[in-house]
């Protein structure tokens, strides 16, 4: 109900694209793929802004929707062919994502040198939450905990968008993966998933990456 009620003031503002494209992009680490695309897709519906289209396509390749991501994607390419934000943010983004998806994260690290000289100046520092889990993918957890630390270092970029909790959970399986050379590192890990879990501590228990959180702490105890 008052999620309708927010949707309902947006429209009447003239953000509800928006609210919906941000909707979709927070949550798609986070609930099932179907739940996304009805967000991307209503948002789609509201307004062909290339930045509501990228959070839109951005989050479905987080979902594990390639086939939506890349239509986006192809939409992009030929709409702004001189946009500096859709050629050098959203689409690396974009193909990052995918990438990552199809397990390559050589590929999304290569993509995203084009986002690092332009990235904190765009929305919620999507590029440096997919550059760390391509690190984290390769086992690099030093390189890993440098891009969740950016979450951290620039928060008021990021406010209470839901990747802002999720980086300090990202940060702590970052120190976990350093720990293997680095003992100090695993009181780190056990700082990071603390402050994770805190701040989640009243969402929905059954979330999966949540109870995953849980699952990961209580083996560092």
């Amino acid at each position: 109900m008052l999620v309708d009620q927010a949707i309902e003031s947006a429209r009447r503002d003239g953000s509800a694209a928006d609210y919906l494209a941000m909707e979709a992009l927070s949550k798609a680490p986070t609930v099932t793929p179907h739940r996304t695309r009805a967000d991307a897709t209503d948002a789609l519906k509201l307004s062909k802004d290339p930045e509501i289209r990228g959070k839109a396509a951005l989050a479905m390749a987080m979902a594990g929707d390639a086939a939506f991501a890349r239509n986006i994607e192809a939409e992009l390419e030929q709409d702004y062919p001189l946009s500096t934000q859709v050629q050098e943010y959203w689409l690396p983004t974009i193909r990052a994502a995918l990438a990552l998806q199809a397990k390559d994260p050589d590929r999304a690290i290569e993509l995203l040198k084009k986002t690092s000289d332009i990235e904190l100046a765009q929305p919620c520092l999507c590029s440096a939450y997919i550059r760390g889990k391509a690190y984290l993918m390769l086992g690099d957890g030093k390189a890993a905990a440098a891009e969740f630390q950016k979450y951290i270092d620039h928060y008021g970029l990021v406010g209470d968008f839901t990747w802002g909790a999720l980086a300090r959970l990202q940060l702590a399986r970052s120190y976990e993966l350093e720990a293997a050379n680095d003992p100090a590192a695993r009181e780190r890990a056990r700082t990071a998933y603390q402050n994770f879990l805190t701040l989640w501590k009243d969402a929905d228990p059954d979330i999966p990456i949540y109870k995953q959180a849980k699952a990961e702490y209580a083996k560092l105890q």
